[in-house]
């Protein structure tokens, strides 16, 4: 056992997410989303929504701070200005978890299909709200152990 690891996140998880370097992208996606097959790369967190993953992998994930939006959420069809209920979620979770300066912009869905076969894994849920998909860009992390924010 380890302290203060969120206990949903698997070894296999823990693994994936130390692996990723800055730029990387990791998709945490809805149970819909056809995971499988848009990459090689997949982990199941099971049992749990995507606002609940995310709080699990924002507490060890460092935020690109290098780039305008680390967090894409994927639009509704033909609404992309509409932040639907697990966006807002999501939203709310990473300032809760990751602070207050993280934008969360959006990407059409056929465009956020194509970023997942680059990304570097894949993390599904049991998220059943509609365009629960979202992609987070890693950042890098100081000598110090913090996530470095330009200009800070």
């Amino acid at each position: 056992m380890l302290i203060n690891i969120d206990p949903i996140l698997s070894p296999e998880v823990l693994c994936t997410l130390r692996e990723m370097g800055h730029g990387d992208k990791l998709i945490l996606c809805d149970s819909n989303f056809p995971a499988y097959s848009n990459n090689s790369r997949v982990h199941r967190i099971d049992g749990v929504d995507a606002g609940r993953a995310a709080k699990a992998i924002l507490s060890v994930f460092p935020l690109d701070s290098f780039i305008e939006s680390p967090i894409q959420r994927m639009e509704i069809d033909g609404k992309p200005e509409e932040i639907n209920e697990v966006h807002q979620e999501l939203i709310d979770v990473t300032k809760k978890i990751a602070g207050e300066n993280w934008k969360v912009s959006s990407i059409e869905r056929f465009k956020f299909y194509e970023e997942a076969k680059k990304a570097y894994a894949i993390i599904t849920t049991n998220e059943t709200r509609p365009f629960g998909c979202f992609i987070f860009t890693k950042g890098v992390v100081k000598p110090d152990g913090s996530v470095w924010i330009i200009g800070k």
